[in-house]
């Protein structure tokens, strides 16, 4: 018999997430606390070291160490745990040990509230200052582009070599080119049109569209909640958004790699301030070279791009389309793994 068993009935009434470890540092129990916190279930998980659980665990082996070695409870006050497959928590932690057979309390508190607060109030005053500078840009630059074009197409007529057509059929080509680009730009403005959706067949679109654009060593896998309720959005706007997203990973792997659609639920989340009791996870994971660490900051910034052929207009625009349906978008990326994760409120 554990020794904390006497207090398990307890443990199933905390708020605290508290995972208990037996002798050989295997997972014995965890509370509904900390299903709910990492999203996973105690019968997937009893048994396992937390090492097989959980990625990026340098930190947690190390306050579990402490606490054993010293015999003395250890605070690790931010720790990163990777919970797959929905990326990164940020935790402190509290490692206990318990005197008879070795035993191993650990107790989370996620300190992810106040900085996912802080995040979305960033990326509602970034979206709000995106929409106004690919406004003003896209009157600025098609006004011009007009006039461009109709004097290539009078230089054409007037010139007498068949030749030199060609020059101007540029001129007349990217100019309708960067006007394609300022409808894309003005687009955002549009209002959204709800209805009642299936995540699902936006994705499978998506899919569709990206294998097509990349028949030859592109992978895309599905791994989806067939569970899933359907959902209220503009199934154009979301097809577009996670479009963008998928581009971009098949892009960034210059068309070949793999590329994972994943959907899953979440329970209890808070979101533009608001909270809701359910919402739609959608992930895009793709094990290319990652996003560069000095655009970490400011990926969704409009013009900003990885690539040198990139306009850094496509996950502005994604992340305008999230927001205008009051979710949110973020990612986690480092080389080998990138995962962009879309939240979606169920209503």
């Amino acid at each position: 018999m554990l020794v904390a068993d006497t207090f398990l009935p307890t443990f199933e009434h905390l708020a605290t997430a508290v995972i208990l470890l037996d002798g050989q540092l295997r997972i014995a129990y965890l509370n509904p606390a900390a299903e709910n916190l990492f999203a996973l279930s105690s019968k997937s998980l009893i048994g396992h070291p937390v090492q097989h659980v959980f990625t990026h665990t340098e930190q947690l082996v190390a306050a579990m160490q402490h606490a054993l070695t010293n015999n003395a409870s250890y605070i690790e006050h931010d720790l990163s745990l990777g919970i797959p497959p929905h990326g990164k928590l940020h935790l402190r932690c509290t490692a206990t040990p318990l005197q008879l057979n070795k035993q191993l309390l650990l107790e989370f508190h996620t300190i992810d509230r106040p900085l996912k607060l802080a995040r979305e109030e960033q990326m509602l005053d970034q979206t709000q200052a995106n929409r106004l500078l690919l406004r003003n840009l896209a009157h600025e630059i098609k006004n011009p582009l007009g006039g461009i074009r109709g004097a290539a197409q009078l230089l054409e007529h007037e010139l007498e070599k068949p030749g030199l057509r060609e020059y101007t059929q540029v001129v007349i080509q990217e100019a309708d080119r960067l006007v394609s680009l300022m409808e894309k730009l003005l687009t955002p403005q549009h209002q959204p049109n709800f209805s009642s959706l299936n995540i699902h067949e936006v994705l499978e679109r998506v899919r569709s569209v990206v294998l097509a654009e990349f028949p030859k060593n592109m992978s895309i896998q599905r791994d989806y909640d067939t569970s899933l309720p359907v959902l209220m959005g503009d199934k154009e706007q979301l097809i577009q958004a996670i479009l963008n997203l998928v581009r971009n990973a098949a892009q960034a792997m210059q068309g070949q790699g793999n590329i994972v659609l994943r959907t899953r639920i979440s329970r209890q989340v808070t979101l533009m301030k608001k909270r809701h009791r359910l919402a739609v996870i959608v992930q895009v994971i793709d094990n290319g070279p990652g996003v560069p660490a000095h655009l970490h900051d400011k990926i969704f910034y409009p013009l900003v791009s990885g690539r040198d052929n990139g306009h850094g207009l496509g996950l502005t625009l994604a992340q305008d389309f999230v927001s205008q349906h009051e979710g949110s978008i973020e990612f986690d990326s480092e080389p080998g793994r990138t995962c962009f994760t879309v939240m979606l409120p169920l209503k």
